[in-house]
């Protein structure tokens, strides 16, 4: 608001609303630690019932900053508070806080208090532009789970310890102590406006919530070579207008992790108008878009729209719309962890040379929760309006479920997908391998023996009003259905002949209706 309206900027000013950083002893110099003077700024407008925060131009060298009730961090133009780096300033975050009898999701996913900024239990909060988050000093990898699946797992409670006295007897976690490893985390905060500014060089993650409510983040930038913006057993969360390039993980991530001690939904979240893509880090900011030669798994570079992998808890009531995804990964979602995935709608989206599948919803059971949780379930999941082109022909769209858990009423409709084509009969005599326990990834599938759409193990799948066009002739059927219990095929675009466009195998209740050879 003070950035916005000239009138209430002017009104908070002479009302004494505003607390500058530089009053509170900051230099911006690019030199001197700042954080004890941001953060003195910030209790100076608690302390009168909160307000507005205002960094001016200027580089701020900055350990842990902490945001509490009714504070507005506001960035102006020019300034960058940029992450300071222990190996030279020393281990001066804030320690992580999360210590658990088990850890079911990384370190990274599992603290917020060890970030660049940070809130937790916060209300009526908000970081605001147009200035800049440098991640310099942050780190973008840290140790990974722990839980009772692990080999010579024990729990603290078994070995009459702490969890915390547990975890840090680990070499890794220890060294993580006074480390950042996110430019903004919040837990359980209420009421937030993220807007307006830019995220160069994120860390393990831009921005991540957990369990946080009426969240809005807006127009923000995002440059990096992890995790973008991650919503993590959130609700009523809009993101809308952000613009995330993220080469080796994902732009735009919806989680249910465990990381609340808890199985938490994530429920009623809107993303819309987004840009995401996987070019070199920086390369967004500097307008030349160059090409990462990432290539994890075989699979190239990410920067995508996702949900999962972490899915205890389950999604409810998402939709993800009017985006453009360039130079990425395809739309993946899915359920891995348990939990339930229910009402997810997908429309409006273009993709412009996917590296993998450009759509795709995949069930698995590795079941990285608690002792007991039953498999999950993904049912009400429907893809609208959606283009993609330049599509790499050995990944169709796709619907992999398992078999005690299929795939429940999944629609694609008004899809139109180009691919390059070229499958061959060896492509089409494929059967994938089939894995129970496994991550979201589905790379692990390979050539897929259709170069429109595969599904397996589904229930009361619809396409209908779809188009799959390849470029050069493709031996493969358009569809390809196995262990398949319902399904409605109609208005569909074919490079094949009605008797040809179709593989079903293992399936019952198939119904074809209108079928046309594209000219």
């Amino acid at each position: 608001m003070l950035l916005g309206s000239p009138a209430a900027a002017q009104s908070a000013l002479t009302g004494g609303g505003v607390e500058n950083v530089r009053q509170h002893g900051a230099r911006g110099d690019g030199k001197a630690i700042d954080s004890p003077a941001i953060n003195r700024a910030i209790k100076a407008a608690a302390k009168r019932g909160g307000g507005v925060v205002l960094v001016p131009p200027g580089r701020y060298l900055s350990f842990s900053i902490r945001l509490v009730d009714n504070i507005t961090l506001a960035l102006s133009a020019g300034a960058v508070i940029e992450a300071a780096d222990p190996d030279t300033h020393g281990r001066n975050y804030d320690p992580p806080e999360n210590y658990m009898e088990e850890q079911f999701q990384d370190f990274g996913i599992t603290h917020v208090h060890n970030s660049l900024i940070y809130a937790d239990g916060a209300s009526n909060i908000g970081v605001i532009g147009p200035g800049m988050l440098h991640g310099v000093g942050l780190d973008r990898d840290g140790p990974n789970d722990r839980w009772w699946k692990h080999e010579n797992f024990q729990s603290a409670m078994a070995l009459g310890i702490s969890p915390r006295e547990l975890v840090l007897r680990n070499p890794k976690e220890a060294a993580m102590v006074g480390r950042g490893n996110r430019a903004i985390g919040l837990r359980d905060c209420r009421n937030v406006q993220l807007r307006d500014f830019t995220i160069l060089q994120g860390g393990h993650f831009g921005i991540i919530a957990h369990g946080c409510t009426n969240m809005a983040i807006d127009n923000v930038v995002i440059d990096t070579d992890r995790d973008g913006i991650d919503v993590d057993c959130c609700r009523d969360v809009r993101v809308t207008n952000c613009t995330v390039n993220a080469p080796k993980d994902d732009a735009i991530v919806l989680k249910s992790s465990y990381a609340l001690g808890r199985p938490v939904i994530c429920e009623d979240i809107l993303v819309q108008g987004c840009k995401t893509s996987g070019y070199l880090m920086g390369s967004l900011l500097d307008g030349s878009y160059r090409k990462s030669d990432y290539n994890i798994e075989g699979g190239g570079v990410l920067g995508r729209i996702k949900m999962g992998t972490e899915t205890v808890g389950g999604f409810r009531n998402v939709r993800i719309s009017d985006c453009i995804c360039t130079n990425s990964r395809g739309i993946l979602v899915g359920i891995v962890d348990g939990g339930t995935m229910e009402d997810v709608v997908v429309s409006g989206i273009t993709l412009r040379d996917p590296v993998n599948a450009p759509l795709f919803v995949h069930h698995g059971a590795r079941m990285r929760a608690p002792r007991g949780t039953p498999v999950g379930k993904i049912r009400r999941v429907r893809f609208d309006d959606v283009q993609a082109s330049g599509v790499d022909p050995r990944y169709p769209c796709g619907v992999e479920g398992i078999a005690d858990g299929p795939v429940e009423d999944v629609t694609f409709r008004g899809v139109d997908v180009t691919s390059a084509g070229g499958g061959t009969a060896a492509d089409v005599a494929r059967d994938p391998e089939y894995r129970r326990e496994t991550s979201l990834e589905v790379g692990y599938l390979k050539t897929l023996p259709a170069h429109g759409l595969w599904a397996r193990h589904a229930k009361r799948l619809t396409v209908r009003d779809c188009s799959f066009a390849v470029e050069k002739a493709d031996a493969r059927p358009t569809i390809a259905l196995r262990n398949v219990q319902g399904a409605l095929i109609d208005g569909l675009m074919s490079s094949k002949p009605r008797d040809a466009a179709v593989s079903a195998k293992d399936s019952s209740g198939i119904a074809i209706g209108d079928v046309r050879v594209r000219a």
